[in-house]
């Protein structure tokens, strides 16, 4: 393993080599796709089993639908057809023969759930409908990085049918406040709410809402999305209920999804000049016990009380490892265990097992002289856990502090547009709501986010209109 690229100038580089080095992914022989090693695909297992509680908390079962579906399929509303068609993967041949109907690769479910719901809602009864399944897509991107953005990436999409608009929108709120939960609590990652603008909602939908993080590097990262599709994907495959009153109506829906963009959220937000640091709630190995010895009989002894150790702190649910590599310097387990950003790392050798403790290690603090803690072997359980909600509630306060720190208000795109280019960031304006004056911020190579709740400026930053709503103007990935 070679030292990383300087984080602080070359962040792009550091993010491909960490991943590389922590053996989090590996390229696969298709453009755009790649391999997610174990170690990475723990920590989204890890994701998907609280997420998966939040999704059934909202009232959603799993279910799972096809890979393929029929191009005319997606021909049924337009606007879906025409914001998806540059990122379509489409199926021609099958079986040695060419298909009567080309099939796409889903780069999201809509029209196929949405054909089985007309089969499945007939009635008021049969609503509200709320369907989550976790799958695969795939989408065409032309640039593509690990986690970030990629051909094919693993995710979670909800979809729900409704008598009423209000409904669909509580619920489409809801389920991204279940996102924006999961980013805070689980990954200690700062997140903001809030609209998308037309022009970047999603394709086919009424209302697009967001989360929207920021990166080390100071761009801003798009987290999920939950949409309110209100009645044109079910009007598109005549979905209808008979309401009580007798009269046929067509349902309100919604769709949302998080992805495995979150692991590359979490690798942007956290790491460091050493590599990566897991927030606790998610990571594989929340401590490793790295035993301390020079000769055969140390060795026994010391072996022996880790993995007593390990065996306590098992009991109190704390995911654990003993590296018991022989062939390895102890040096050289903390650089592979700091590398892989495991939160506590606990050394034990002769010496200490005769004054009954043991040394925890913040990886945290690693830019503090490598900061070592005494903790009696009595309540080493309790330590440690005290220790990793220390770093959990620590990595989140760093990372909010950041975004605070890089979050100006600004008042006219003139002035601001080209600190965008040249000093990344947040930039909050006031907007007008023309598509014209939208546009202007992609000269300086910077989008709107997100519409804010928030409202501090008066006048557009462009024209001189009043503001409809301030917005969130960044550059992104």
């Amino acid at each position: 393993m070679s030292k990383l690229p300087d984080i602080k100038t070359n962040f792009a580089e550091w993010y491909q080599e960490v991943i590389q080095q922590a053996q989090l992914v590996d390229a696969s022989p298709t453009r755009g796709c790649f391999v997610i090693r174990p170690y990475a695909y723990a920590v989204w297992e890890n994701i998907q089993q609280e997420l998966d509680k939040k999704i059934k908390d909202l009232g959603a079962s799993n279910a799972y639908f096809p890979l393929l579906i029929p191009e005319s399929f997606l021909k049924k509303e337009a606007k879906h057809i025409e914001g998806f068609a540059p990122e379509l993967a489409v199926v021609t041949h099958g079986g040695g023969k060419v298909l009567e109907e080309p099939l796409v690769v889903r780069p999201t479910s809509e029209t196929m759930i949405y054909y089985m719901f007309s089969k499945w809602i007939t009635s008021w009864r049969d609503l509200p409908l709320s369907i989550n399944q976790w799958a695969n897509v795939v989408r065409w991107e032309m640039r593509t990085r690990p986690f970030v953005r990629s051909l094919e990436f693993l995710w979670q999409e909800g979809h729900t049918a409704h008598r009423t608009k209000e409904e669909a929108s509580a619920m489409a709120q809801a389920a991204l406040q279940a996102y924006k939960d999961m980013y805070e609590y689980y990954l200690a990652v700062p997140v903001i709410a809030g609209e998308k603008s037309p022009t970047e909602r999603f394709a086919g939908a009424d209302t697009t809402y967001t989360i929207e993080g920021l990166m080390q590097d100071g761009k801003a990262l798009q987290m999920c999305t939950s949409h309110l599709l209100a009645q044109s994907f079910p009007a598109s495959f005549d979905v209808q209920y008979q309401d009580s009153d007798g009269s046929m109506k067509t349902p309100y829906c919604t769709s949302w999804g998080f992805t495995t963009r979150s692991i590359g959220a979490v690798i942007m937000t956290h790491g460091d000049q050493d590599g990566l640091i897991m927030p606790p709630r998610i990571a594989p190995i929340q401590a490793v016990i790295v035993p301390i010895f020079k000769t055969p009989e140390e060795q026994a002894i010391v072996l022996e009380k880790a993995a007593a150790l390990s065996q306590a702190l098992k009991q109190q649910g704390v995911r654990v490892k003993v590296d018991t590599d022989v062939t390895t310097t102890p040096g050289a387990k903390f650089f592979h265990w700091e590398l892989r950003g495991v939160p506590v790392r606990i050394e034990i050798g002769p010496k200490d097992i005769a004054n009954n403790q043991a040394m925890l290690v913040n990886r945290m603090e690693m830019d503090k002289a490598k900061k070592k803690t005494p903790a009696s072997l009595d309540v080493i359980a309790q330590a440690t856990i005290a220790l990793l909600d220390t770093i959990q509630q620590g990595l989140y306060d760093r990372a909010l502090r950041r975004m605070q720190d890089n979050w100006h208000q600004a008042d006219k795109l003139a002035d601001f547009g080209p600190a965008i280019d040249t000093k990344n960031g947040l930039y909050q304006a006031g907007w007008c709501g023309s598509a014209d004056c939208e546009a202007k911020v992609k000269e300086y190579k910077g989008t709107i986010r997100c519409l804010l709740q928030e409202k501090k400026h008066a006048v557009c930053f462009h024209c001189t209109s009043q503001s409809i709503s301030d917005v969130l103007v960044a550059k992104a990935y």
